[in-house]
C-alpha cells in the first residue's frame, strides 16, 4: 500500500503539478479556469431552474475571482517593465508599438483592478457611481489591450511568413552541404514553434476579446458562453504554464 502511495505521490505529473502551482501564474491561470468554469456551471444551474446549486458556484466564483485581483496587486508594474523593455527592443516600428500598447493597457487594466479589489473588501470605499466608473475604465483597458495584442499577431504571423518564404528560398538555392541544412534545418524549427505560440495567443486573444466587450455591454452574450470562452483561454494559458514547469522540473 505505501509503494502505491509514494508512486501516487511521487508522481513525475503530480510534482510538475506543484511545480506549476509555485508560481503565481500557475494559481492565476487555475483560479481563472475553475472561476470561468463555475460561472458557465451557475448560468446552466439556474437556466435548468436548480437556484440552490447555481448559487453555490456563482458564489465560488465571486470569491475566486477576488482572490485572482489580490494575487496580481503588484502585476501592473510588470508589464509598466515589459513596456519599457519593448520599447527599447529591435524590430520593426508596427510591432512595437503594438507591443508597447497592449503592455500599457495591462498596465491601466490591473491598476484600476486594484480599486476594484480595495473596494470589494472595503479597503476603499467608493461611490456606486465611481465604483461603476472604475470598472468600465478597467475593461476598456483590457479591450485595448487584447485589441493591440491581435495587431501583434498579425504583423508577428505576417513577418513569420516572409522569414519563412525567405528560408525556403536559401534552402534551395544552397549546395545541401551537412552543416548548412543543419543550420536551415534548426531555424526551419525555430520558426515553426514561433509561428505555433504566436497562432496560440493570437486564438486566446480572440477568444478573449468578447469578454471585455460583453462586460462593456457592447456585445450582449450570456455567462453560458462567457464562461466557457473564458474556461477555454485558461486551459490553453496553463498548458503554457504546465509546458514551462515541466522544462523546469
Amino acid at each position: 500500500m505505501s509503494v502505491v502511495a509514494s508512486h501516487v505521490i511521487l508522481h513525475p505529473a503530480v510534482s510538475q503539478t506543484l511545480k506549476m502551482w509555485s508560481a503565481t501564474a500557475g494559481r492565476d491561470k487555475t483560479y481563472r479556469a475553475v472561476q470561468y468554469l463555475s460561472r458557465f456551471l451557475a448560468w446552466y444551474l439556474l437556466t435548468h431552474g436548480d437556484k440552490v446549486q447555481a448559487a453555490r458556484f456563482s458564489a465560488l466564483k465571486s470569491h475566486l475571482g477576488t482572490a485572482r485581483k489580490l494575487m496580481r496587486l503588484g502585476k501592473p508594474m510588470e508589464h509598466l517593465q515589459a513596456a519599457l523593455r519593448a520599447a527599447h527592443s529591435p524590430g520593426e516600428a508596427a510591432q512595437q508599438v503594438a507591443k508597447v500598447g497592449r503592455q500599457l493597457c495591462y498596465f491601466g487594466y490591473l491598476s484600476y483592478d486594484t480599486l476594484i479589489w480595495a473596494n470589494t473588501v472595503k479597503f476603499l470605499s467608493l461611490q456606486p457611481e465611481t465604483a461603476k466608473r472604475v470598472s468600465k475604465i478597467s475593461n476598456r483597458f483590457w479591450l485595448a489591450g487584447i485589441l493591440f495584442g491581435l495587431a501583434h499577431g498579425i504583423l508577428e504571423l505576417r513577418r513569420l511568413s516572409v522569414e519563412a518564404t525567405s528560408l525556403r528560398a536559401k534552402y534551395k538555392a544552397s549546395e545541401k552541404g551537412v552543416g548548412e541544412q543543419a543550420e536551415l534545418g534548426a531555424k526551419a524549427h525555430a520558426l515553426k514553434s514561433a509561428r505555433a505560440a504566436t497562432l496560440t495567443q493570437f486564438t486566446s486573444d480572440i477568444l478573449d476579446v468578447w469578454l471585455p466587450t460583453s462586460n462593456l455591454g457592447i456585445v450582449n452574450l450570456n455567462d453560458g458562453v462567457l464562461g466557457l470562452i473564458g474556461f477555454v483561454t485558461s486551459l490553453m494559458a496553463l498548458r503554457k504554464q504546465w509546458e514551462t514547469a515541466g522544462n523546469k522540473y
